[in-house]
């Protein structure tokens, strides 16, 4: 492959190891997105709540995204790409070890706190490292670079749910919601507090690995693509990117993207456990089976993903998003309507047309913004804002026991089926838009 057509490279100049490092970023938000997502579950047992109450782990997580992304984008302009995530890794270190003394404090909302202070560093994150990586080669090649690095974000994900059903839902205490809503204030305390103390340790295990990962991007030279202009100019900027329609309508494309995104990886757990449960499982047995078919789901995505990368090579990557829009809208009517394990196997497809839905969106919504692709990642990291305003959502269905003669938690996912209308007609509108240039 010749450098000009390397994905890698730019005017002779070698990103690799640069892309190694912000890569593995990838794979560390992965890594917390996906062992959060249980926890509602998790939560909702060992507090004895209800799903809705459970799902403010997900409002707290991604809500830390939307607060904090457009600060993020200014403090990156102000200073770089690898001071972004700097401050990104320091914050997600510290949420990540705030969980020790929310365990000793053993109230609800201290774990909320520390989730949203883990993600406000990982919206730094987001917003630094998706331009960072676009800018480490040709704009020819950026949204297959994207891909390629997006491609490691579910390796995270696959060892966060690994670690979230060994080391967390394995080995909290068997018992049931229904036998834990029987125990007195005294019983029930000394559960809640051993199930803490489970659920405490991996984060406190990221937590250190997070701050080597700190020391080792805080001493390596980084290229300071992008970097030249520290101007702010806040609102000129905002009013010139969002008079893009490709842009703006972007936005609102991975703001239900992610909506569909984490109510599929998060419900699946509600969803398995019910059809598990009418086969004659224990609820503890049926959860960990649910958590195994997600990972099912997340090896599918991962393969997915790759897949897609290389046939970007031949299709344009709008009509890909739209035709992948298509099968995650079959797949989740089959959700719906299938109340076995016909559902289940469904929910996995789902994650195989997921796959190439956020990097494809990011990519085309930036393409050409150039030093704007700071704020323009930041409009699109708020719109991450999705995976928390769409869960409660789905979680108010599901707390309905049964909707329309069937089980509420497959009704739920008419939300998902309607995101995936909405990335449809994104891709279908940005292909017909930029036709070949797309």
């Amino acid at each position: 492959m010749s450098n000009k057509e390397s994905i890698l490279k730019k005017d002779g100049v070698s990103y690799l190891i640069p892309f190694i490092l912000i890569t593995f970023c990838f794979a560390l938000w992965g890594f917390a997105n996906d062992i959060t997502n249980p926890m509602v579950k998790a939560f909702s047992k060992i507090f004895r709540m209800s799903v809705t109450d459970g799902a403010l782990v997900q409002v707290a997580f991604y809500g830390g995204y939307f607060c904090m992304a457009f600060p993020a984008a200014m403090f990156i302009r102000k200073y770089s790409y690898k001071a972004g995530v700097l401050v990104g890794l320091g914050l997600y270190a510290a949420g990540a070890l705030l969980f020790l003394p929310a365990k000793g404090i053993g109230v609800y909302g201290c774990f909320l706190v520390a989730y949203f202070i883990m993600t406000c560093g990982l919206s730094f994150l987001e917003t630094s490292c998706n331009p960072y990586i676009l800018s480490m080669g040709s704009e020819e090649t950026a949204t297959r670079r994207l891909n390629m690095a997006q491609c490691f974000n579910p390796c995270g994900s696959i060892i966060g749910m690994f670690v979230a059903m060994n080391f967390i839902q394995a080995k909290l205490n068997p018992a049931s919601s229904d036998e834990r809503a029987l125990m007195d204030d005294a019983q029930f305390n000394a559960l809640k507090d051993a199930d803490l103390g489970v659920l405490v340790n991996p984060y406190i295990a990221i937590g250190i690995i997070i701050v080597i990962m700190f020391f080792i991007i805080l001493f390596t030279k980084m290229p300071r693509n992008g970097d030249q202009n520290h101007d702010i100019n806040f609102m000129p900027t905002l009013k010139r990117i969002f008079a893009l329609p490709r842009y703006r309508e972007g936005v609102i494309a991975q703001f239900f993207y992610v909506g569909a995104q984490i109510m599929c990886w998060t419900f699946i757990i509600q969803y398995g456990t019910r059809v598990f449960m009418a086969e004659g499982m224990s609820e503890q047995a049926a959860e960990v089976l649910s958590q195994r078919y997600n990972i099912y789901a997340m090896l599918f995505f991962i393969c997915a993903r790759f897949i897609c990368t290389y046939l970007m090579k031949y299709f344009k990557p709008a009509k890909l998003l739209a035709a992948f829009a298509v099968g995650g809208m079959i797949f989740t009517a089959g959700v719906i309507f299938f109340q076995n394990r016909y559902g289940v196997y469904c929910l996995v497809a789902v994650s195989g047309c997921m796959s190439l839905m956020f990097p494809t969106i990011y990519g085309i919504a930036l393409r050409g913004l150039g030093d704007d692709a700071k704020f323009g990642a930041a409009g699109l990291i708020m719109a991450i804002l999705g995976g928390s305003v769409l869960p409660p959502l789905q979680a108010r269905i599901i707390d309905m026991g049964t909707a329309l003669g069937m089980p509420a938690v497959n009704v739920s996912f008419i939300f998902p089926f309607i995101c995936f209308l909405v990335v449809f007609f994104y891709g279908m509108r940005s292909y017909r838009r930029m036709g070949t240039n797309s």
